[in-house]
């Protein structure tokens, strides 16, 4: 029999709609599990319990008298703690907001809020979102690194303390830590989803994303949070769609580029036996797959990633930095210091390298309903001073393009492997078929033991 907090976001929402489960039973289902895995996988910084519940009893009584208010009616989702949340602290896991309580949600959660969704609380981050390892434990081995920077989120997804999470990308923050726990990792365009009240790393390469255990999950989430937001002047004008409408409408097999420079010269050898037997079977399925080329020296665009990231952080952190240089954890202090000597003629050239770069990934996909590339270059690092190497992850992000993380199986020592699918600029809808087609082929569901 499916416990309420075994069911995905759709399965959740269809039968709190159709009055089949109560917003209260999932809730108590969801905190019953926090409570038996949180003391081992410390993915919270703040849960309330009586607070998540009071919310489902509200969202219950509302379906009563007026039905639900949206498409997420009833559903409890975990926020990363640089979200801000109304009444509810936002510390980015630093001394320096510990106390913090914001007097406003930030855009993404008050759509979600707006959808019907219940904010269930705060999931650990490490600090600031940047390199520094979180507390939070991987569910899968407890002596490797969950990931990060959105550690927490992706933990509470994998083990069904919430069926979805937010996290951001700067680097490689949603899709590494949804590889290494097994779950669906969305990085939609930088663009897609306002960053207001979203506490930033990187103005021009954070990325919100999310956290699910199935492609139809991610599409609800987007489409509940997508959209122009006069707060973000970086969120695009070009309206958003219906994204759960689009993922049924890959009818025919799909074409996929794969993308081998790099990915394949660098990642380890069950990596690649994964990679290519997962090839193997979409081409089977019907799908028409070929190898893609590109001009691009990838090292040189991690470079870039690393100058823009460092550069944009320094300038967010100068003030606190300059009083408060302390509190800062050792990674953080490093990119903030590395920011601070890199010369303004570094950063417009590594601005004007991405333009580059963004126009060679926009050239490589034309013809393609997708490019395909492992998650990452190997399962979790047996590591808990690292959240892993981004370098898989980076340059979707320095070039702005969507990009999922979908699980691909298990290595030899039981640790979670990914695939990701990149799509073009704005075009989610499409990616989301493809990647929903890839999932049923696929077939690749994994959950940790308890």
């Amino acid at each position: 029999m499916t416990e309420p907090y075994q069911l995905s976001v759709a399965q959740a929402a269809s039968q709190i709609r159709d009055k089949e489960l109560s917003p209260v039973a999932l809730m108590e289902s969801l905190l019953a599990r926090c409570e038996a895995l949180e003391p081992r996988l410390k993915a919270w910084v703040t849960l309330d319990p009586q607070g998540a519940l009071a919310a489902a009893k509200e969202r219950e009584s509302e379906l009563m008298r007026e039905g639900p208010r949206g498409p997420l009616h009833g559903v409890p989702v975990g926020i990363k703690d640089i979200y801000n949340t109304q009444d509810m602290k936002t510390t980015c896991c630093s001394p320096i907001y510990a106390d913090y309580v914001p007097d406003h949600d930030s855009t993404a959660v008050a759509m979600l809020k707006r959808a019907g969704a219940i904010i269930m609380g705060k999931t650990v981050t490490t600090q600031f979102a940047c390199g520094d390892p979180s507390p939070t434990f991987n569910p899968w081995n407890a002596l490797h690194t969950p990931g990060g920077s959105s550690s927490g989120s992706a933990v509470g997804a994998a083990t069904g303390m919430f069926p979805a999470s937010l996290g951001t990308q700067t680097g490689g923050s949603v899709l590494r830590p949804a590889a290494y726990n097994g779950v669906v990792g969305f990085k939609p365009t930088f663009g897609r989803i306002s960053r207001f009240g979203v506490y930033p790393v990187s103005w021009t390469l954070d990325t919100m994303g999310t956290f699910t255990r199935t492609v139809e999950d991610a599409a609800l989430m987007l489409t509940a949070m997508a959209g122009h937001d006069i707060k973000d002047n970086h969120t695009s004008r070009r309206a958003p769609s219906n994204y759960v409408d689009a993922i049924g409408t890959q009818k025919s097999a799909p074409s996929i580029g794969v993308l081998r420079t790099f990915y394949f010269e660098e990642c380890d050898a069950e990596v690649l036996n994964h990679t290519e037997a997962a090839v193997e079977s979409l081409r089977s399925a019907g799908a028409v797959v070929e190898d893609v080329e590109v001009p691009t020296d990838f090292e040189a665009v991690l470079a870039v990633q690393k100058v823009l990231m460092s550069v944009e952080a320094a300038a967010v952190h100068q003030e606190n930095f300059a009083t408060r240089p302390d509190d800062f954890a050792p990674v953080v202090r490093e990119l903030v210091e590395m920011g601070m000597i890199t010369p303004a003629l570094t950063y417009v050239q590594a601005q004007r390298a991405r333009r580059r770069f963004r126009r060679e990934m926009e050239q490589a996909i034309r013809g393609y309903d997708v490019l395909l590339t492992p998650s990452t270059p190997g399962a979790a690092p047996k590591d808990r001073t690292t959240t892993g190497n981004p370098m898989f992850q980076a340059p979707w992000t320095t070039c702005g393009l969507p990009t999922m993380s979908l699980p691909l199986g298990l290595n030899g020592d039981g640790l979670p492997l990914g695939i990701q699918l990149a799509g073009a600029p704005f075009d989610e809808e499409r990616l989301l078929a493809v990647a929903y087609w890839c999932e049923a082929i696929l077939d690749f569901k994994l959950t940790p033991v308890d």
